[in-house]
């Protein structure tokens, strides 16, 4: 749980650490602004993607269904600095589907936390595998990292790929190139 006294003091020590001065008028409400902020950034932590997937509707079809360029901002937990991107879903349905906004949904519960873009991708993949039980799903996310961007390499327009297969498109390759060609992202 999100300890919003605990955020204010440390955004103070951090203030006061760079040099700042806390009680200075720009700053004598940023603790509060930033403790704040932090529950809506890494309100996902709170969450549980299986209440956005539980609700299923029966199908006929085994056809692919793709949400893509689903738009998500997350925070690298390695150096706090936000990371954003797009995130592409695919799953061959079981007999069941899920409403489309869910998958977005679910790119939330998890992109609202400390991430790692590597992590967040399987985490989206495990969550439709367990809670949709789908015959596959895959996952690519293309993010760009603040913390190549703003300091280290210092590389603007650079981004990361990754991506998390499932169930038959593990098995399947056909299945990954039609979703690649249907996508237009090609690798």
């Amino acid at each position: 749980m999100i300890d919003h006294d605990k955020i204010k003091q440390a955004v103070r020590l951090f203030l006061e650490g760079i040099g700042e001065d806390v009680t200075r008028e720009g700053l004598a409400d940023t603790p509060d602004r930033i403790a704040r902020m932090c529950g809506e950034l890494y309100g996902g932590i709170e969450e549980d993607a299986s209440v956005h997937l539980a609700k299923t509707f029966a199908v006929d079809s085994s056809e692919m269904v793709i949400e893509k360029d689903i738009t998500f901002y997350s925070t690298c937990e390695h150096h706090i600095l936000p990371f954003y991107g797009k995130a592409h879903i695919a799953y061959i349905p079981d007999g069941k589907v899920v409403g489309l906004s869910k998958l977005a949904r679910t790119v939330e519960v998890f992109a609202r936390r400390l991430q790692l873009q590597e992590q967040l991708t399987g985490q989206i993949a495990d969550a439709l595998m367990k809670y949709m039980q789908p015959k596959g799903a895959l996952v690519v996310i293309e993010a760009e990292h603040m913390c190549m961007t703003m300091r280290g390499i210092r590389k603007p327009g650079s981004r990361t790929v990754t991506m998390a297969r499932r169930g038959v498109f593990e098995s399947e390759p056909a299945l990954e190139e039609r979703f690649f060609r249907l996508t237009g992202l090609g690798v």
